[in-house]
């Protein structure tokens, strides 16, 4: 199935320039999002998955999904303060600051496989610092699916040595999605 063809492209979203990479038709359409959701399993289901970690909030949508596919844990990582128990923190830089994610510090058990997850790669700032958690806690990062990757931005370098896959990959900022 062309998934590129599901995702929309927003010019000038948020700020003018920016061509904002909409997934939401692909979730609209079941079987774009089966096919996704296959897709990505059938990357990480090799790994020995034990857990996948994705950030808020478009890295829930499908990976909680591909955790229950894989039979694997779920672990959200959330921005400050929104978990109500001990937390490990990891910070990434933004084009107009920093922010930060965090983890139950009870999430995983130490050594486990974690696949890590997110809907976009851009510059890998928010999968690195997942990367980064799951380190914190003990665990191995056996790969990082998106479903969709803006590899001008240089995400995939800044997450190496770490496996990247990316079902779609859009080669410039200019360059057409559905």
């Amino acid at each position: 199935m062309d998934l590129r063809s599901r995702i929309r492209d927003i010019p000038d979203y948020p700020k003018r320039g920016i061509v904002f990479r909409d997934i939401t038709p692909l979730l609209l359409d079941a079987a774009a999002l089966d096919a996704a959701v296959d897709a990505l399993v059938a990357y990480a289901a090799p790994r020995d998955v034990q857990y996948v970690v994705a950030a808020e909030a478009r890295g829930f949508i499908l990976g909680a999904a591909v955790a229950r596919q894989l039979g694997a844990g779920f672990v959200p990582a959330r921005k400050p303060g929104k978990l109500p128990a001990e937390t490990v923190s990891a910070e990434y830089i933004l084009e107009y600051g920093v922010d930060a994610l965090e983890m139950h510090a009870d999430a995983l058990a130490h050594g486990a496989n974690v696949l890590v997850h997110d809907d976009l790669l851009a510059t890998g700032g928010t999968a690195r610092a997942l990367c980064d958690l799951v380190e914190q806690l003990g665990g191995h990062v056996v790969g990082c699916a998106f479903l969709a990757e803006l590899a001008f931005l240089g995400g995939r370098e800044r997450l190496a040595p770490f496996d990247v896959h990316a079902l779609v990959s859009y080669a410039s900022e200019t360059e057409r999605g559905g």
